[in-house]
């Protein structure tokens, strides 16, 4: 992906902050004096751009006159829980910050690139796959937190012994192939509906460009969508006593 305007500051006035970074993990950059990559600025963005927002609706919270920001938040907030108990979560509350902050970020992400200026920091695969691999860690984590070491471990066996090796062992590919499939959806769609707006608004001018923008939002409401809806699904059967 190349440099944006943006991208080109952060390698301007912050390349050596970057090598120092990557020099702690022993890891050195392909071209040490342009260390930083569009998505991973575009990410800081997001995420800065996201905790003004939080910061504004924290400030502004009210009980007898909630703002447009805050019914927005609340109707989300609402609508996430109702997703998860339909999943069968049966205490969605335990587990909404995440969903939350999962689809405002991954949304925020995917609607930046209209802006003619940005790029979508989930077109890159690196981002996609690092938001499969928390959401892998996250499920199992309250797995383990809900049912214990031993009874999250048990679903992984099966309900017939003489079937838990081979159980196991497909538990496991099965888990593994859920990152594959999170990093897959997300990156593979927004790469592809990206490619096709930009070829249509380089091709046209103004009403063909405008149809593709709209199908650009709509995919990257139904990705966000999708992504946290199968964490969801993830994290019901980690927590299930009675899977």
């Amino acid at each position: 992906m190349e440099q944006n305007w943006l991208t080109a500051i952060f390698n301007s006035h912050l390349a050596g902050p970057a090598n120092s970074v990557l020099g702690i993990f022993n890891i050195k950059a392909n071209d040490p004096a342009h260390p930083w990559e569009t998505w991973l600025v575009m990410e800081i963005l997001v995420a800065l751009l996201l905790m003004a927002v939080a910061a504004l609706v924290r400030s502004n919270l009210s009980v007898e006159r909630p703002g447009k920001l805050q019914h927005t938040v609340e109707s989300l907030v609402g609508f996430l829980e109702t997703q998860a108990q339909e999943v069968g979560i049966h205490h969605p509350g335990k587990y909404i910050n995440w969903f939350g902050t999962l689809f405002i970020f991954i949304l925020s992400m995917n609607l930046i690139g209209i802006i003619p200026i940005f790029e979508s920091p989930t077109n890159s695969v690196y981002v996609p796959t690092a938001l499969a691999v928390c959401t892998w860690l996250y499920y199992h984590a309250m797995g383990l937190k809900e049912l214990g070491p031993w009874g999250y471990l048990k679903q992984f066996f099966g309900p017939v012994l003489a079937l838990a090796p081979i159980m196991f062992f497909i538990e496991i590919i099965g888990h593994f192939a859920r990152m594959l499939s999170l990093t897959v959806r997300l990156y593979g769609n927004m790469f592809a509906g990206e490619q096709i707006t930009t070829v249509f608004i380089a091709l046209t001018y103004v009403v063909v460009p405008t149809l593709f923008m709209g199908l650009h939002v709509f995919v990257a409401f139904l990705q966000a969508y999708v992504f946290t809806l199968l964490t969801m699904i993830y994290v019901s059967m980690a927590v299930s006593h009675e899977h």
